[in-house]
């Protein structure tokens, strides 16, 4: 069986019932995600073990956000154990034309504070095949990027296969900084994941004719991003997802993955959302999946997009799909009928 490696923060997620707004809610569902946490927990999902790389406080909160990984049967034996808090971040989903919105509390959390030395990389990735991480992670502190860097490193070293998606966030850091430190990582990188925002806002590189606020996409644009990406940092593959936001219960869904100058792009989906929040978390882990298996670069990006189409349906951020029901959505029948 593949071992993936993860790494990142877990937080706890908070939102109010269905789709109340921040200010009328009195109580709060809570879970617990993060974007690496998302990719293992998916990938475990899919009979792969994955392993979750973190450091997360001693106390009963730490381990609660441990046991929701365990529970979906995600390793945590690798994680480092310390620290005062765990990140929180609170989710408004929207509707219709009222957008959703994301606020964090994840200042001095366990995992921004760790220092590099605390992850033994060379002992965390024995007998591993596959190491994931997102642009969120380096953002969370200059310790969180230095281990980023031991990781990719030593990765390379051992012969793992480097997977990283882009996930900018501006609230975390400037586009200038996540330019100088994400540019230092990815010439360790072999498979980069990306959206047309995150290419522009890290890296500078625009998909021309497309508006994301208009759901607007041009093909041809995404494989001018896809090109010049691979070009400027050696990327065996580069994935995009393809999102046509109509509003935000309802959105197109579709993506591309890009290899040597030849570009496969998947069926389009028409989603009605439950849930967005880590859906493109859940593409990356049908990518790796897609990857790890060794399919056709074709069948790859089918199966990486209806995963992540079959998580706009699942509440909280685990995608908790299996391989049998992705795979008979990227067979053609989306028809949603009862299956009994």
């Amino acid at each position: 069986m593949k071992r993936i490696i993860t790494f990142g923060e877990i937080m706890m997620r908070l939102n109010p019932e269905g789709y109340l707004r921040f200010v009328q809610a009195n109580k709060w569902e809570v879970s617990f995600a993060g974007g690496e946490a998302n990719v293992a927990a998916s990938l475990a999902q899919f009979g792969m073990n994955a392993a979750f790389v973190t450091k997360v406080p001693e106390h009963e909160i730490g381990q609660a956000a441990l046991n929701e990984c365990r529970r979906f049967g995600v390793d945590t034996g690798l994680v480092v154990r310390g620290g005062d808090r765990l990140g929180a971040y609170f989710v408004e989903k929207g509707a219709s034309q009222r957008a959703s919105k994301v606020i964090y509390d994840r200042a001095a959390s366990a995992i921004a504070l760790a220092k590099p030395e605390e992850f033994n990389w060379k002992e965390i990735f024995k007998g591993a095949d596959w190491f994931h991480f997102t642009g969120i992670t380096p953002a969370l502190s200059d310790s969180c990027a230095a281990a980023c860097m031991d990781a990719v490193k030593t990765a390379g070293e051992m012969g793992l296969t480097v997977s990283c998606d882009l996930n900018f966030r501006k609230k975390l850091w400037s586009s200038e900084k996540a330019g100088k430190v994400m540019g230092g990582l990815m010439p360790f990188v072999d498979i980069c994941i990306a959206n047309e925002e995150d290419a522009a806002d890290v890296f500078g590189i625009h998909a021309e004719g497309a508006d994301v606020n208009k759901g607007e996409l041009n093909r041809e644009a995404y494989i001018s991003v896809a090109k010049q990406l691979c070009d400027k940092f050696g990327f065996k593959k580069t994935a995009i997802t393809l999102r046509g936001s109509i509003s935000a219960s309802d959105n197109n869904w579709s993506g591309m993955l890009y290899e040597n100058g030849e570009a496969f792009f998947a069926p389009n989906y028409q989603v009605h959302i439950v849930d967005r929040v880590g859906g493109g978390d859940s593409f990356g882990a049908g990518l790796i999946y897609s990857q790890l298996l060794q399919w056709d670069n074709q069948k790859a990006i089918n199966f990486a997009v209806a995963a992540s189409c079959l998580k706009h349906t699942i509440e909280h951020d685990f995608n908790i799909t299996s391989v049998k029901e992705v795979e008979t959505l990227a067979g053609g029948n989306a028809s949603g009928r009862v299956q009994r």
